[in-house]
This record gives C-alpha cells, sequence and structure tokens, in this order.
C-alpha cells in the first residue's frame, strides 16, 4: 500500500512556524569510543506519545576486539525498543530472550513489573572492525499495563511493512500509519517508522495520531520555509496538516508519536513509573540482588556481573 504525495498532502509552507511546538536539540556524551545523543527526554519536552527516552547511538568505527557492553541492569514500566543503521546487538533478558539484532530489525522488550537484560556486540562481530550506528528508545506503558508480565518479541526486517511511493520508502517499526500496521504488540497507541526522502521528496505526517515528531538521521529537511539539519527533533502541534520535504542530498529520518499520556511519568536511571513509590520499591528489590525471588532475575546466559543501583 501506497500513499500518493500529490494528494492534497499540504505543502511545507502551508504551515506557520508555530506549527514546530517544540524544537529539541540532543545532548551529545562521550562513552568511550562512541558518542550518544539523547533528544528525549528533554528540558522542555518529556515525552512524544508514549516515548519517553530517544538516544542516537553513533555512528562509529570499531577495531578488531572491540565492542559495545552493557552488562545486565533492570527496567520497570517501560518498553524498549532497538533498531540499528549498522552493527549488531546480541539481547540476552530475564524472560529466556537471546537474540541478535541486525539492520532493519526490530528487538521489542516490554518491562512491566521488572525485567532484566543485557546488549553486547555480538562475538562475530568483533572477530573484525565492526560498526555501531542506531536508535534505542524507551515507551512509557499506560497505568493499567506498569505492572505486566515482562515479554520480548523480535521481528526481522522483511516482517516490517514498507510503504514507497515518490522517492518516499517507509519502514514501519511499531504502531499503526499510512493504512499499515506493524506486528509488534502495542499496548497503547503508537507509531514508530524509519523514513528514506531523495532530494526534494515530499512526506506528508500521519495525521491520526495526537503527538508527532520527527528525528533527522542524515541529511536535511524544511518545514514552513525552515530547513533543519540531521541531529534535530521537532514537535509538532496536535491537528495540523504537516509535509516535510528533503533537502538537495536526501534525508533520513525517524518518525514517532501516538496519544498524549493523561500525565507525565516519574524517571530515575533505567525506571519509568506514574508514582514514586514504584520507583522506591523496584530501588529496594534491585539492591537487595536476590535474583529470581522477586521482581528482578539476571539472564540466564549472562549471570556473572551486573550494573550496582548507583548511589
Amino acid at each position: 500500500m501506497s500513499w500518493n504525495p500529490a494528494l492534497e498532502p499540504g505543502c511545507p509552507d502551508d504551515v506557520g512556524t508555530d506549527a514546530i511546538e517544540t524544537l529539541i536539540v540532543p545532548r551529545a556524551r562521550d562513552l568511550g569510543g562512541f558518542e550518544v545523543r539523547r533528544a528525549l527526554p528533554a528540558p522542555k519536552r518529556q515525552m512524544v506519545g508514549p516515548f519517553i527516552f530517544f538516544d542516537q547511538a553513533g555512528p562509529a568505527e570499531l577495531l578488531t576486539g572491540q565492542g559495545v557492553d552493557v552488562r545486565p541492569h533492570p527496567h520497570i514500566g517501560l518498553g524498549t525498543v532497538t533498531y540499528l543503521f549498522k552493527g549488531d546487538f546480541h539481547h540476552r533478558d530475564s524472560t529466556g530472550a537471546d537474540q541478535v539484532i541486525r539492520p532493519g530489525a526490530l528487538n521489542w522488550m516490554v518491562a512491566g513489573r521488572g525485567v532484566t537484560h543485557s546488549e553486547r556486540t555480538s562475538a562475530a562481530a568483533r572477530r573484525g572492525p565492526n560498526s555501531l550506528f542506531g536508535i534505542q528508545t524507551w515507551l512509557a506503558l499506560p497505568e493499567n499495563h506498569e505492572d505486566v508480565a515482562p515479554s520480548f518479541e523480535h521481528h526481522g526486517q522483511e516482517t516490517l511493512p514498507v510503504i514507497e511511493d515518490h522517492g518516499v520508502s517507509v519502514r514501519l517499526i511499531l504502531g499503526q500509519a499510512y493504512g499499515q500496521s506493524a506486528p509488534a504488540t502495542m499496548l497503547s497507541e503508537t507509531f514508530y517508522a524509519d523514513v528514506k526522502l531523495e532530494p526534494g521528496a515530499r512526506l506528508p505526517m500521519p495525521d491520526n495520531h495526537e503527538d508527532r515528531g520527527i528525528y533527522i538521521v542524515d541529511g536535511a529537511i524544511s518545514v514552513a520555509g525552515q530547513v533543519f539539519e540531521a541531529g534535530r527533533m521537532m514537535v509538532f502541534r496536535p491537528g495540523d496538516r504537516i509535509t516535510v520535504a528533503a533537502g538537495e542530498q536526501g534525508a533520513r529520518l525517524m518518525i514517532l508519536g501516538g496519544a498524549t499520556f493523561s500525565g507525565p511519568r516519574y524517571i530515575w536511571w533505567n525506571f519509568v513509573a506514574s508514582s514514586r513509590e514504584r520507583i522506591e520499591r523496584a530501588k529496594e528489590e534491585w539492591r537487595a540482588a536476590n535474583w529470581g525471588q522477586g521482581r528482578f532475575d539476571l539472564p540466564a546466559e549472562d549471570r556473572q556481573e551486573h550494573i550496582p543501583l548507583p548511589d
């Protein structure tokens, strides 16, 4: 299925600059060998729909034997999304999942009441020089799903819907957009997609979601006569019909959003919750390290180390 951008999508200049409700310049952090740029949460915007955390990892080039080692650590009250452009991650978690993810595929882990996972560059990738470039996001869970049992889904590149037309290619990662549905199980109204635009191509944003945002991975786009370069996130005013146009070099975007949450979420370390009490209980259980006796256990094949509770 495809759309025709010429059928009343609205031109980029049909909206005013105030249609961009928030413009976010991500904060960069050097993690030793590669850089992470965090767009969410931002000082003026905690969430876009259910999306409460948005990190760009890399691009980075690693030498033979090198890789990323994120030791086992806990989550509550959220779902994690891993989506790569280059490289791989070996995901292990306390649900029993043991999965290597590669570019174009989806790892979707729902923490619910509590899960532990690790992410490491695979042994195969470390045998030679390897790359890392991707996006990791968290989605806050609605209050009625905060205590669901943890779960994990992997969906290969071939299972994610691709919508193409007039220099536009959209791979739908999560949720619903443009008349298509991605296969992962969603607990709230959501859309998330990887978009490639040829030079001058135009993308109408989905108009059936209240919160909508764009993160520019590569290239540049114009909105209402203004040009925005890679490494920027913009969140649009609800209800406006928005179309963006790629610059002379084309663009790659992540588009995201969904229903506005009824209230803010508390965030502490890797925990997201609708109340501070939930976070305090999770902190105490992780500190106790009673693996398998409460809400937290360690991945079956990665039990030799873990990240301790921060001071």
